[in-house]
């Protein structure tokens, strides 16, 4: 994913610097789920433009979490160097660097720690210029949860 929008949990319809977007965590497994209905957890992800940034959410028991949500997002890199033969190469010739995304899935994390020491952590895949994706989380409570965004 070319995070310009992500990201967490990518998550993320986002027009300017500093904008957040909304992740859902689904309990699959484990006591949250064995509740009638189960719970959504609504997360807040932070600078999703960008490839890292701020997550915030609540458990269903309302202890707050904070936490950091991170994607992978593969550059290329070309370099060209050349001899001109012309004066209009300039001197010593041709050189040009550039960067630019590579299309195709890109994988994140996301990592968060709760007022009560529970720790959820996950993985997602979203793919470039897209500002969705899905992925699995879990917490040191027994939960399983399915990650969208």
């Amino acid at each position: 994913m070319s995070l310009r929008a992500l990201g967490l949990f990518a998550t993320l319809a986002l027009t300017a610097c500093g904008s957040s977007s909304d992740m859902q965590l689904y309990p699959t497994a484990g006591p949250f789920a064995l509740q009638t209905p189960p719970p959504v957890i609504h997360a807040k992800a932070e600078t999703t433009e960008e490839t890292s940034g701020a997550l915030r959410f609540k458990l269903p028991d309302r202890t707050k979490c904070n936490g950091t949500w991170s994607a992978l997002a593969p550059k290329v890199v070309s370099k060209t160097r050349g001899v001109s033969l012309t004066l209009r190469g300039g001197p010593g010739g041709k050189y040009d660097n550039s960067t630019e995304s590579v299309g195709g899935i890109n994988t994140g994390e996301i990592y968060a720690v709760c007022k009560d020491g529970t720790v959820v952590q996950g993985r997602f895949v979203m793919g470039s210029s897209t500002t969705s994706g899905t992925g699995t989380a879990t917490d040191t409570r027994g939960n399983t949860y399915k990650l969208l965004f």
